[in-house]
């Protein structure tokens, strides 16, 4: 069978390109009915008219978090670095809960390989050809819902400076270099304002997300429990990588010393992300010994076929994967706009060969 993902030699893809297609024409017509029948794009534009609006698109999820927690997502303004099958899933959920606004920032021209797990890009190479992925995905995300502000945000990230992170409250970064995600992670906590940075990763069956709040304040709930006032304080990604392993609770997943190891690996090598292969291999286990003996940790809490499968992935990304991370992502912010429901602190990894996912404190809160 032809691995091939062109549509004319592979009639499955074809046919999940007319699907996606269809979906998003679909809620394409019914999002624009329904803010047309409510008054939009009248040039009327009274703020209590558009309370109205989104109060009667929002109704559902309005009554799972409320009126001030949907007030606080239509005020956010996202922004997200690297567009990939993972990050589109993520931006899918917050356009249709109702940000403010999105930002997309990626001038990688699509490419083949793209097609395989961003299913807002066309199997049509007419409709993406010579075009950047977020110039592709930002349309299909404005037909999405046609109330949040989707646009793209030329440049690269690694030379954003203060003034333009400013203009956002979360920060989304992907398929970026360690030293991008260092760079852009230590600008928003030297901001005035306070701005939420994530980053995430996908490589095929494993996922990463980090998750830096600088000082969050939320609300708890828990059943039979009168709602409780909570802070965190998060560390900066430098300040959690930087932890000392042997310091770990034994019980930490192995896929988050993979992961440093790895991150490392392309850091020496000037390689940017997923740039590996199984070629590598014998640099990235010697690589693995060193950071061990430094680390003070055994070398089998990083098993060589967990290695094998990180650098056998690339670039390639896991649709299914992609969903579970991009839903999880979408989640963590929307508590995160909304300061309701106890937050992941700071790690996220899954791992779709025993569907486990695992929350890492690094390092670990001192307990009360």
């Amino acid at each position: 069978m032809s691995n091939s993902r062109s549509s004319t030699s592979n009639p499955g893809w074809m046919d999940l390109s007319k699907y996606v297609a269809t979906l998003i024409s679909f809620f394409r017509r019914l999002r624009i009915r329904a803010f047309r029948a409510m008054g939009g794009g009248d040039g009327g534009g009274a703020e209590e008219e558009l309370t109205a609006q989104e109060t009667a698109l929002y109704d559902r999820q309005i009554r799972v978090w409320g009126v001030d927690a949907q007030k606080r997502l239509s005020k956010a303004h996202v922004l997200v670095c690297g567009v990939n099958g993972t990050t589109i899933e993520f931006c899918k959920n917050i356009v249709l809960a109702g940000v403010g606004s999105l930002s997309l920032m990626d001038d990688h021209i699509v490419t083949e390989d793209d097609l395989s797990a961003n299913f807002l890009i066309p199997h049509d190479e007419s409709m993406y050809g010579g075009r950047s992925r977020a110039d592709v995905c930002c349309q299909s995300l404005k037909d999405f819902n046609p109330m949040v502000r989707v646009d793209v945000a030329k440049g690269d990230p690694s030379l954003i400076d203060g003034e333009f992170i400013d203009r956002f409250d979360i920060i989304v970064v992907s398929c970026a270099s360690l030293k991008t995600k260092l760079f852009i992670n230590d600008n928003c906590r030297k901001r005035n304002k306070h701005i939420a940075f994530y980053s995430i990763e996908c490589k095929d069956s494993c996922g990463e997300i980090f998750v830096d709040l600088q000082n969050h304040s939320y609300v708890q709930k828990k059943p039979g429990v009168d709602p409780k006032q909570m802070e965190l304080a998060y560390p900066s990604l430098q300040e959690a990588i930087d932890v000392p392993w042997k310091s770990l609770p034994k019980r930490t997943t192995k896929l988050h010393f993979a992961m440093r190891v790895l991150e490392s690996y392309e850091l020496s090598e000037g390689r940017g992300p997923g740039e590996t292969s199984l070629s590598d291999l014998p640099a990235v286990l010697a690589r693995r010994k060193d950071m061990c003996d430094r680390m003070s940790l055994n070398e089998s809490q990083i098993p060589t076929a967990l290695l094998e499968r990180l650098l056998a992935a690339g670039k390639k990304e896991h649709p299914p994967v992609c969903a579970i991370l991009g839903g999880i992502l979408g989640q963590e912010v929307i508590k995160s706009i909304s300061c309701k429901g106890d937050p992941i602190k700071n790690f996220f990894y899954f791992d779709a060969a025993d569907g486990k996912g695992v929350m890492e404190d690094i390092p670990p809160t001192p307990a009360d």
